[in-house]
């Protein structure tokens, strides 16, 4: 394997402030072999993700992927949420394209922790939706934040990125953070019948561009 550069930051970016680059290897995996480097976060101590694929370094129009964790889906294999797939489907994209970084963050439960986003599923067996029982419990619709996926980008060097996302917020966050978003790459994936709703809610709280739900007159189209 050829021998990588260990980017810096760019000049004139805001230098990298929260995080330690604390480990990396490679990870060969189903959809190929990644280069994992590990970031930890001084204020918390929580430990980021980046998957990448090539020398990223410098370069305009990265195809990146910022995932959020979601251990009873990637984990457990639940239908109640879409986040295995799309994290599936991120990292087959990258490895396809030979060129890009899947940023897997430690939010759970759209920043609420895993045991507030059990309590939400129960209130979703009561008829809330994701929102709603977010709410519910004292939580704003989302709570996560993409400032720790800004300053990973700005460490590896990145100058811009194609966002693979369906959440417009994530292009705000990257934005806000200094990052320039070339353009979206939208992510497709199937719905079941446990998380039709799910996916409906993104689309009608959150403005989620989700291309699904073609035999559904009251669907968004997007």
């Amino acid at each position: 394997m050829s021998e990588r550069r260990h980017p810096q930051v760019l000049p004139g970016k805001k230098p990298l402030h929260t995080l330690e680059r604390y480990s990396e290897a490679d990870l060969p995996t189903e959809q190929g072999t990644f280069h994992v480097v590990v970031f930890r976060d001084r204020r918390d101590r929580a430990e980021h993700v980046a998957l990448i694929v090539g020398d990223v370094c410098g370069r305009e129009g990265v195809p990146v992927r910022v995932h959020s964790e979601c251990l009873t889906g990637e984990v457990f294999g639940s239908l109640k949420c879409d986040c295995r797939q799309q994290l599936d489907r991120a990292l087959e994209f990258v490895a396809q394209n030979k060129c890009g970084i899947v940023l897997y963050l430690r939010q759970e439960g759209r920043g609420i922790g895993l045991g507030d986003k059990i309590k939400a599923y129960a209130l979703q067996a009561r008829g809330m939706d994701t929102y709603e029982a977010n709410r519910h419990l004292g939580y704003p619709d989302d709570l996560r934040s993409y400032d720790v996926a800004a300053e990973i980008l700005r460490s590896l060097a990145v100058r811009s990125v194609d966002l693979i996302t369906n959440n417009p917020l994530k292009i705000a966050g990257l934005v806000d953070g200094g990052i320039p978003v070339r353009r979206r790459i939208p992510l497709s994936v199937e719905h079941n019948p446990h998380n039709r709703d799910y996916l409906k809610a993104k689309q009608e709280h959150s403005g989620h561009l989700i291309e699904m739900f073609p035999d559904d007159p009251d669907a968004k189209a997007s």
